[in-house]
């Protein structure tokens, strides 16, 4: 199946395929979600729409996750694509679905976690400068973003998780086991340990802040995947972005 990847250079965080069973597709979403223009009109929720709708009609879907998260606004987009699409979305969390990975996985139907798979939540969070007002903005819209995502845990949990909890565990920065998971409300199958290799480079592990030991001794012992290796490069990229931008407007 050709991937919009194919357009140019740049390679997209997501990956989708026909499965073996007919009516039946396969997406892995493996690496840091991220967002960008492929070219003067295109952006990649507009992509992502148009290889879902390459896979036909559809009436189930095999989502497959490995990623330790990225912009909240592409991953909310694709959630609302994958909610909003006919098909029965069964979500396996293969070894990792962080931050803004969480909320994409709430949007299956069934949401399978081997036992030593893991979820990480935390409140949303933003690089930003600018005057009083415009920190005040940049706060309100972190407050609405947060709201939506909680919505999201909490629409999925049913009467397994308040909203006193939920919180809670967002201001903590909670790494959930995939039991915790199941016990909360936010994954329905908990099935045997896996043994899928680690994609997620250690690098993309620095923005957070309690980090299972587990995960960054797996990460510094295998290669990262090739698209969590691009991730890395690309929050590399922004930093210098953000570091140049910060010394011209000091006057350096």
């Amino acid at each position: 199946m050709k991937n919009s990847a194919n357009k140019g250079e740049k390679k997209p965080y997501w990956s989708f395929k026909a499965a073996a069973r007919e009516g039946e597709g396969e997406l892995y979403i493996y690496g840091d979600i991220v967002s960008w223009q492929w070219d003067d009109d295109d952006t990649s929720a507009n992509s992502f729409k148009r290889d879902l709708d390459a896979l036909g009609d559809i009436h189930t879907l095999q989502l497959y996750i490995n990623s330790p998260g990225g912009s909240v606004f592409e991953g909310v987009t694709i959630y609302n694509i994958l909610k909003r699409h006919k098909a029965r979305v069964i979500v396996h969390v293969d070894g990792l679905a962080a931050s803004i990975a969480s909320v994409i996985a709430m949007a299956g139907d069934e949401i399978h976690m081997p036992r030593n798979a893991m979820m990480m939540i935390h409140n949303p969070w933003t690089f930003t400068w600018g005057n009083a007002a415009e920190l005040r903005k940049a706060a309100d819209d972190l407050d609405r973003i947060g709201g939506s995502m909680k919505q999201t845990y909490l629409d999925r949990a049913g009467d397994k998780l308040d909203e006193t909890k939920l919180t809670e565990l967002l201001d903590a920065e909670t790494w959930l086991s995939a039991q915790e998971c199941y016990d909360y409300g936010l994954c329905d199958v908990v099935g045997e340990a896996n043994q899928v290799a680690a994609c997620i480079s250690k690098d993309l592990f620095a923005r957070y802040r309690n980090v299972p030991n587990s995960l960054t001794d797996s990460a510094n012992s295998t290669n990262p995947h090739p698209v969590a290796s691009r991730a890395s490069e690309i929050m590399q990229e922004v930093a210098l972005i953000k570091n140049k931008t910060m010394k011209i407007e000091l006057g350096e």
